[in-house]
């Protein structure tokens, strides 16, 4: 029980010895000392008695107990996820306002969809620590890796065409997802780019080769998705980049091509993330300090007791 119990002041302890001599030098001063207010209770007549001694000291030791703040670490651990961590990459440039891409919804633009698909897809990534990058003229991270599906749902929802600018800076974005992923622990590293056009000449700040080199760096298997015509989307970009970070490139023509793509990349091999451990401390200077006020109270007691019988 009392294992692990350490004072976060033990040289409190030493304030034993002012009592000590107290005892010794200023006996009969005692009462009137420590207990002011009680005086007109306590009558000179009260006899010694080792129960009130033991009483009084118990109640002198365990205060300073108290004050020496006796505590305990306690560690706890947050459960591993056997999943993997995700970097969400969604372009957001003025070309996702093309209609059309889902016949059944043809009023709905490519980026409404997208934002729809993606929900339905973090949704049940329920173990997955997952992040977000939004990418137009320039790229920004919408949201740190989290485990929290429903702030990443509600971030992905207020998503807006054109929020970072209307051209496609596609590799900067890139190298924007890796940084996401840059601090993670996990063997498997994922990033899923998701575009509809080619990258802008004089946007992008990061060249390909370099986008392309970080990923293989931390470890970050990209898979990028082309939507809409093949005309619209350069695949030989995305296929190069797919074969140099060992991942796969896809192309959607449809709202339904684009969901079978993201269930593909659903049954990615799943490994463990390093749990977290915390620590916080345990207070126990409520118990000695419970002791000592009830061992003052019956010492008081018993004392006024005596003095009447």
């Amino acid at each position: 029980m009392f294992e692990g119990i350490y004072f976060e002041f033990p040289r409190v302890a030493f304030v034993i010895f002012f009592f000590i001599a107290c005892e010794t030098l200023c006996r009969m001063r005692l009462p009137s000392l420590y207990f002011p207010h009680t005086a007109q209770f306590m009558k000179q007549s009260v006899s010694a008695s080792k129960v009130l001694f033991l009483l009084k000291w118990l109640a002198i030791v365990m205060m300073i107990l108290a004050f020496m703040s006796p505590v305990k670490d306690e560690p706890y651990e947050l459960e591993p996820k056997n999943g993997y961590e995700i970097a969400l990459i969604l372009d957001a440039s003025q070309s996702m306002q093309a209609k059309g891409f889902d016949t059944n919804n043809p009023n709905l633009n490519r980026f409404d969809i997208v934002k729809s698909i993606v929900v339905d897809f973090i949704q049940t990534r329920k173990n997955d620590n997952i992040g977000l990058v939004v990418f137009g003229e320039y790229s920004f991270i919408a949201s740190p890796l989290t485990y929290d599906e429903h702030i990443l749902t509600r971030i992905v929802s207020q998503l807006q065409i054109g929020m970072a600018g209307k051209f496609t800076a596609l590799y900067e974005s890139l190298a924007q997802g890796v940084n996401l992923l840059k601090m993670s622990e996990s063997k498997s590293k994922v990033a899923i780019l998701l575009t509809d056009g080619f990258s802008t000449v004089g946007v992008d700040k990061v060249p390909l080769e370099v986008a392309i080199e970080m990923a293989k760096k931390e470890g970050v298997k990209v898979y990028p998705i082309g939507i809409g015509a093949d005309h619209e989307y350069n695949q030989k970009v995305l296929l190069q980049i797919a074969d140099g970070t060992g991942g796969v490139a896809f192309g959607a023509s449809s709202a339904s091509e684009l969901k079978d793509i993201y269930a593909k990349i659903d049954s990615l091999e799943k490994s463990q993330i390093k749990n977290e451990t915390f620590t916080y401390m345990n207070y126990y200077y409520f118990y000695p300090l419970f002791v000592a006020l009830l061992s003052l109270m019956l010492y008081v007691y018993l004392r006024n007791k005596r003095g009447h019988a």
